[in-house]
């Protein structure tokens, strides 16, 4: 089974950066994260929905990704469906976190990554065609940092719908 998505930054690091919203950004934002259309032209049937142009669409999104505030628009696929995934960590030092993410998230096989706060303070997902591919990524990732990355198959498959309801204030 598959879905699309799309995914925008945390609320807290994206407000501090971005220009104010207008209606259109706001619905964009908050009702497609779930229920992507999945057809030949999906953006056609979000401005249907939404009662404005395709073209205002794209040019909406296109600024919202150059401002940080969509980091992916794409499908979403359970485990091991297609491909390979993983969850991966590293214990990155503090003044490398920011170098270390840019590198990370600089491979088309990594779909988000975030710090939390712990040891392990580097988190990301990692998908491939096939997991040679996946073992390779991994690899290039400890070559490149010179740190070492902990790789955490999954054992049990949980969903989790990672949409949250913006309120806007």
């Amino acid at each position: 089974m598959a879905s699309a998505s799309l995914n925008h930054r945390r609320a807290d690091s994206a407000a501090a950066e971005l220009p104010p919203l207008g209606p259109l950004e706001r619905r964009l934002l908050n009702e497609f994260q779930r229920d992507f259309p999945l057809s030949p032209t999906p953006y056609r049937e979000l401005a249907r929905r939404l009662g404005v142009s395709e073209v205002e669409v794209l040019a909406t999104l296109e600024r919202l990704t150059a401002a940080g505030a969509v980091s992916r628009v794409g499908p979403v696929f359970r485990p091991h469906r297609i491909g390979a995934s993983t969850l991966a960590a590293m214990a990155v030092p503090a003044g490398r976190l920011a170098e270390i993410a840019a590198l990370v998230s600089g491979y088309a096989e990594v779909n988000h990554n975030y710090e939390r706060e712990h040891r392990y303070n580097l988190w990301f997902v990692v998908t491939g065609a096939t997991k040679q591919r996946l073992r390779q990524v991994l690899f290039d990732i400890e070559r490149k940092s010179g740190l070492p990355v902990l790789d955490l198959p999954l054992m049990n498959d949980y969903h989790i719908d990672l949409g949250f309801d913006i309120r806007w204030s």
